[in-house]
């Protein structure tokens, strides 16, 4: 399979993620339902791969505790709130405000000091990429704009998943610990994370076609795309992965409109098309001199077991 054709595959998959939560939604199943299938189909089919791998789940304690806090935020917390926040905003802007994340990223690496001061350039990108968030919401439009609870659910999503990406960089690193195992491990607990929120929301019936929607949600568009993910880092390197990043909300809004008949807005196309400049913008790098020693930056993608639904909602 060729690079392009890779990437292709991968961006579709984690893309239409946010078309498979609608689907669920509309067809009779709970955000707390689609949350703890997701996550417990994900872990499955990581659990067969790492089997076969040859790869072993982590023993110790004190790894399994920190999965409980990287579970919560990369996995519980953000499913719940994607589904959440899908059932009053269309799927496709839910990949756009997915798209933020790396705005949220470099926030939390200034606040806590991993990021170097910014150059102009990045400075500018994160100015833009805000700029772009706030063209989507558009407070100023009374009745047209999206300043909602559940656009600002997705938008929490975001930052949990940012925030979960900080926690991992410098607590889940482990360079002895298989990636494929581990990640199973998170999926597992980010499924007993999950468990309470069954309670929510009531009986509902559930069609066979939502049945479809959650069991393609957690095989595809979460367990199969990190194995793909870790497959490009690993063969291809971080970049190219991380560059299938900008191709989830050029997905996600045209499966809207294809299969949900989601109205194009010529303002949140302007958004995404400005908030994905300014995420370009932050990730530019300056060339270090090459007698100095450089620590080499970790990027989602590099993070073992970082389930990035990423995202993918």
């Amino acid at each position: 399979m060729t690079s392009a054709i890779r990437m292709g595959v991968l961006a579709l998959l984690w893309g239409s993620g946010f078309l498979w939560i609608k689907i669920s939604l509309n067809e009779g199943l709970t955000p707390g339902w689609i949350t703890f299938v997701r996550c417990l189909l994900g872990a499955a089919v990581l659990l067969a791969l790492a089997y076969g791998a040859g790869q072993r789940l982590p023993r110790d304690r004190g790894t399994w505790g920190r999965l409980v806090i990287a579970a919560l935020l990369c996995n519980a917390l953000p499913f719940l709130l994607f589904s959440l926040g899908e059932q009053t905003v269309d799927s496709g802007v839910a990949g756009v405000l997915n798209a933020t994340t790396p705005l949220w990223s470099l926030l939390i690496g200034l606040a806590l000091g991993t990021e170097r001061p910014l150059r102009p350039a990045r400075l500018g990108g994160l100015a833009l990429g805000f700029t772009g968030v706030l063209l989507i919401f558009a407070p100023w439009s009374a009745g047209a704009g999206l300043m909602t609870w559940g656009a600002l659910a997705l938008l929490g999503a975001s930052v949990s998943y940012a925030a979960a990406f900080a926690y991992m960089a410098r607590r889940l690193t482990h360079r002895g610990t298989a990636p494929l195992a581990l990640s199973a491990a998170q999926l597992l607990t980010a499924t007993a994370l999950s468990t309470p929120a069954l309670a929510a929301g009531g009986r509902t019936t559930v069609t066979a076609t939502g049945l479809l929607a959650v069991l393609v949600l957690g095989v595809f568009a979460t367990g199969l795309t990190f194995h793909l993910n870790y497959r490009m880092i690993a063969e291809e390197g971080p970049t190219s992965a991380a560059t299938v990043g900008y191709l989830l909300p050029v997905v996600s809004v045209t499966l809207g409109a294809l299969v949900l008949d989601e109205p194009l807005s010529a303002r949140v196309l302007a958004g995404m098309a400005v908030v994905l400049v300014g995420v370009g913008l932050t990730r530019v790098r300056t060339r270090p001199a090459p007698a100095a020693p450089v620590a080499r930056d970790v990027t989602e993608g590099e993070v073992p077991g970082v389930l990035r639904p990423p995202a993918s909602g």
